[in-house]
């Protein structure tokens, strides 16, 4: 075997804490022959999971020169140096980490599946670029299944195994994990730290590497000045309505280019946007898509912290679900011509299904969760307070608009 090809150590040798998503993707090689993409933020733990999912088989990373050497020579030559024209028991688990560093990764894993892909099982990661680069077109339609990757959560915190269906059981996550997760994030480097310093450190140089390497990766924008501002506010501005002109006032810039960047941004992980849901709902207004920051903990303010929190874990929920195959799932928000507003509402197979107000400390029932469950006829409404004590019991049993602990609704998700 080539001698810049890793060969992976049993799943026990390898370090770290363990992953839900090492469940999925050995959920996903022992029964679909399509390739595995995970993607996601900057630092979120692709490559430990990848690696430890496909323990036993080989890793190989365009990192190393050799490695990108070999590639370019063809899909032939890599399957031959990984010995699959040979006889196996099993196919070969196979990780290409930073593949879309080869400017022709598209055409490689076309030859490379279609050739052996039945006697691999494949799985391609790399930094959150390799999404961009699989959202400008795709010639791989039909090879691969699609896989999100996000930061810690309570839910994953708890357990790690499948899901055969979206809820779980109500559980209590112990107090140092918990304050852990909300001071530090669930970044698997920082939330493993627990130290200010190095959060702080840590959080700094993930957002210059994201301005300064990512963008220019996958886009023409050349004022990197100015796009350093438009992050600055995006962080300070995590649970808003994104208003366009706004930002285009503040920055000098036009409106389009504030469009075009924030798309970019949201493409490499910076934050995510949360659109409206008009249907079923009477006098709807708001247009305008709300922004979130993928890391709540750079989140100044407690209420936006709180409110960033509770958009992070719904999202992963909702993508999670549908990766796995539960559904199609989706995350949306509501507000209406008379301000009526619910920040959250997760949508199963185009359907409401339960609407979520966050809130940090506030134990007053939002009169808007039962106008709003009217009119979307949505199973559930919960009020999710951050600071609100855990209880065992399960959300999802209660069909009227209540108040629960966030920390138990996050127990009962991914």
């Amino acid at each position: 075997m080539h001698p810049s090809i890793v060969e992976l150590p049993p799943a026990d040798a390898l370090h770290g804490r363990r992953r839900f998503y090492e469940s999925l993707l050995r959920d996903h090689s022992a029964r679909y022959r399509q390739m595995a993409f995970v993607v996601g933020p900057r630092q979120v733990g692709k490559t430990t999971a990848c690696q430890a999912a496909s323990a036993g088989g080989v890793y190989l990373t365009l990192d190393d020169p050799a490695v990108a050497r070999l590639i370019a020579a063809g899909s032939d030559v890599v399957a031959r140096q990984l010995g699959l024209d040979a006889l196996r028991a099993a196919p070969l688990p196979v990780v290409f980490d930073e593949l879309h560093k080869h400017r022709r990764f598209k055409a490689f894993l076309k030859g490379f599946f279609d050739v052996w892909g039945k006697h691999a099982r494949t799985i391609v990661t790399g930094s959150s670029r390799l999404d961009a680069w699989r959202r400008g077109g795709d010639s791989l339609m039909g090879r691969y299944f699609l896989y999100r990757m996000h930061p810690f959560s309570v839910g994953e915190l708890l357990a790690t195994d499948l899901p055969t269906t979206p809820l779980r059981p109500p559980a209590l996550l112990a107090d140092d994990e918990w304050q852990a997760l909300l001071q530090h994030g669930g970044y698997p480097e920082p939330f493993l730290q627990r130290s200010t310093r190095f959060s702080n450190r840590w959080r700094e140089l993930r957002l210059q590497q994201l301005v300064r390497e990512d963008v220019r990766d996958v886009s023409a924008i050349q004022d990197l000045a100015v796009l350093d501002l438009l992050v600055r506010l995006l962080v300070e501005r995590s649970a808003e309505a994104l208003v366009y002109s706004s930002f285009a006032k503040e920055l000098r810039i036009t409106v389009d280019t504030v469009k075009r960047w924030v798309a970019t941004l949201a493409t490499l992980h910076l934050g995510f946007l949360v659109r409206p849901w008009s249907k079923n709902v009477t006098k709807s207004l708001r247009k305008e898509p709300k922004w979130y920051l993928s890391d709540w903990s750079a989140v100044e303010d407690p209420a936006r912290r709180a409110e960033t929190l509770v958009a992070c874990h719904l999202l992963k929920a909702v993508e999670g679900w549908t990766d796995c195959g539960l559904g199609q799932f989706e995350l949306r928000y509501l507000r209406d011509k008379e301000k009526r507003e619910v920040d959250f509402l997760v949508v199963r197979d185009k359907k409401p299904w339960f609407l979520v107000e966050a809130r940090l400390a506030d134990t007053t029932l939002s009169r808007h969760l039962a106008h709003f469950q009217r009119q979307t006829k949505a199973e559930h409404a919960f009020q999710a307070v951050v600071e609100l004590e855990p209880v065992a019991a399960d959300c999802f049993t209660r069909r009227d608009p209540c108040i629960v602990p966030a920390r138990t609704l996050f127990s009962q998700l991914l």
